[in-house]
Formats: structure tokens, sequence, C-alpha cells
């Protein structure tokens, strides 16, 4: 059989078209990975859907729909704050994407206790999401799933 092409030079002609493949694949999975957490998701008790965002080279959140109606921050522990709105309230803010599927270093505000915690993110699917608030270290801390919400539902 003979080939238009010697092996040699065929392996030669192959290699660049393969790492720019590689390279266009991780760049891509680079971008959809530090963004994938963007979107609106719908807490675990289903009352709240809260929007995750960019904020400048970090991810905030804010809640963009609540069960109830408008709603008041009365459980915060500064008595000024307690006359604002949960509907547009920043409740997430400071994380950064630590790579693979986490991010990390963020605060979470609670308005059902008042409480802010410390925070991280795991995107467990591309439509579920793991949050961790603690005080001081992971290990004492609460988790929950939030469900993202489809387009159109917000």
């Amino acid at each position: 059989m003979r080939y238009p092409v010697k092996p040699s030079e065929r392996t030669i002609l192959l290699v660049p078209l393969i790492a720019l493949f590689l390279a266009g694949a991780a760049l891509a999975a680079g971008k959809g990975g530090a963004d994938a957490v963007l979107g609106v998701w719908m807490d675990k008790e289903r009352d709240a859907k809260i929007e995750i965002y960019r904020c400048a080279d970090k991810y905030c959140g804010k809640i963009v729909w609540t069960k109830d109606g408008p709603a008041l921050d009365k459980k915060n522990p500064a008595p000024s704050l307690r006359g604002r709105r949960i509907l547009g309230l920043k409740i997430m803010e400071g994380f950064h994407f630590a790579g693979g599927n986490k991010w990390t270093g963020g605060r979470l505000y609670d308005p059902k206790n008042g409480h802010t915690y410390s925070g991280e993110m795991v995107l467990v699917s591309p439509d579920r999401l793991r949050l961790k608030g603690y005080f001081l270290i992971p290990l004492f801390g609460k988790t929950t799933t939030w469900d993202r919400v489809k387009s159109g539902k917000t």
C-alpha cells in the first residue's frame, strides 16, 4: 500500500493539529469552569431565588425572588439595616474560583437568622450547587444545596 505522505511526515503534521485542539479545549474549559456558577439558583427551602453574578474579579449573589413577596431584613444584627428589603439584597460576596468546581473565600449572609458566615461553594453538577457556611473553620458549619433555575423561570 502506498501512502501519499510518509508515516513520519503524517506524524509531523498531526502533532501541531492535536496540540492546537487541546489548547483550544483547555481554554474553553477554563472560561466555562470559572463562570459555570453564574445564573439563578433556587434555595433548598424553595422560598428564594438567588442570582450569582460576577462582581469585579469575584462572584457575588443577590436575592431576586422570594415566595412571600417583599420582606424586610428584620433579623439583621444592625438595627439601622432591619428596614431594608430582602429582594435585591446581596447575600453572597467575595468568592473566587479555586479551580475545578470550587469557589472559596467568600461570605454568606443568612437573612433568616441575621448571621454572616465564611463560605465556599462546590458545583456538584451543572444544575446543583452545594454551599457551606461556617465560623472559623469549615469543619464547624452548615451545608445546603441549591438547584439551578432554568431560563425563563426567574
